[in-house]
């Protein structure tokens, strides 16, 4: 790995360790604080996020989605495979409450592509790295936010009960999942990415001055979450703990050494490995922090899991890069 790629590495992070040392800096000085955060937070979640992912979905070639092959059959066993089995896991092994359960994996699982992936795999790739930063959105947006919002909602509406029955029949924990997912359904940031890719199956195209004035309030999306992220940091004391090491742990090195791992008895193409694992390489997402300050769930954990693996990922990336040849 040469110098250079190390600092493209460095490069990428920096603006992120930077907006959140700046949410920090604003925390620790008062300018803001937790409930102001969550106004930034409802902010993205209703506006920004929805329009940063409609505009980036319509902005990718159906073409290229749909002709991502055995990569997006690597990258949808990474997400989805794994959010499955690691669910369950939680929630009927070790016993974790539902919505704990859904934001542990939705940390593990979901990485931060499109914010970290875009400027290193842009320099390893090129054009082509478009590919899997394309695919690991949709399956981020079209199915991991969607599944996690309609696990943590259903959770929470649950807990919210005043009458406490006794025993709920699955008939009626099925009633209320249904309940919950149209509920659920109507966030836009739900409906929103699916409305983007029909459009996108259907060859449905916005206007460019159209396209640019919804990116004019999503581009906020990131270095908004980001900031509303370093309050939190403030304000929740991060800390390192055992199951934020093993968060981190799994975010960084496991996943993407079982796409390898999986890539190579696949016999797939070196591309097609290479850029599988390194998206996958990819730091936990700051969405996470959003959903976690969203439901005043595990705030601490999840905040802390951003910042150690983010500060991490500047080695792990390199030693991924340095596996697969790169």
């Amino acid at each position: 790995m040469t110098t250079a790629l190390f600092l493209t590495i460095i490069e990428a992070i920096l603006p992120i360790l930077v907006t959140l040392g700046l949410g920090y800096l604003a925390a620790w000085r008062r300018d803001f604080d937790s409930h102001q955060a969550g106004v930034l937070i409802r902010l993205v979640m209703l506006y920004a996020l929805p329009l940063a992912l409609l505009a980036s979905i319509l902005s990718t070639p159906r073409e290229r989605v749909l002709s991502a092959g055995p990569l997006a059959g690597l990258i949808l066993m990474a997400m989805l495979g794994v959010y499955s089995v690691l669910f369950a896991i939680l929630r009927w092994g070790l016993g974790r409450k539902q919505g704990e359960a859904a934001l542990i994996t939705m940390t593990v699982t979901g990485p931060s592509v499109p914010f970290i992936g875009i400027p290193v795999l842009g320099q390893l790739f090129g054009p082509t790295s478009a590919v899997p930063i394309s695919v690991a959105s949709l399956v981020m947006n079209l199915c991991q936010i969607p599944l996690t919002l309609i696990l943590m909602n259903h959770d929470q509406q649950r807990r919210q009960r005043q009458d406490d029955e006794a025993q709920s029949t699955w008939q009626t924990t099925l009633r209320e999942l249904g309940g919950h997912l149209l509920h659920s359904c109507k966030e836009p940031v739900v409906w929103v990415p699916m409305l983007a890719f029909l459009m996108v199956l259907a060859n449905i195209h916005l206007p460019l001055p159209l396209k640019s004035s919804l990116q004019l309030l999503g581009h906020a999306t990131g270095g908004t979450a980001l900031f509303a992220s370093g309050v939190v940091l403030c304000a929740r004391q991060v800390r390192f703990s055992l199951p934020v090491g093993l968060m981190v742990l799994g975010r960084n090195i496991l996943i993407p050494l079982g796409v390898c791992a999986l890539a190579f008895l696949w016999h797939l193409p070196s591309l097609a490995m290479q850029q599988g694992v390194l998206a996958m390489a990819m730091p936990s997402a700051a969405m996470n922090v959003i959903l976690a300050m969203r439901y005043h769930m595990m705030e601490r954990e999840i905040a802390s899991v951003l910042f150690f693996g983010t500060i991490s990922s500047i080695l792990t990336l390199a030693f991924f890069i340095w596996l697969t040849n790169a």
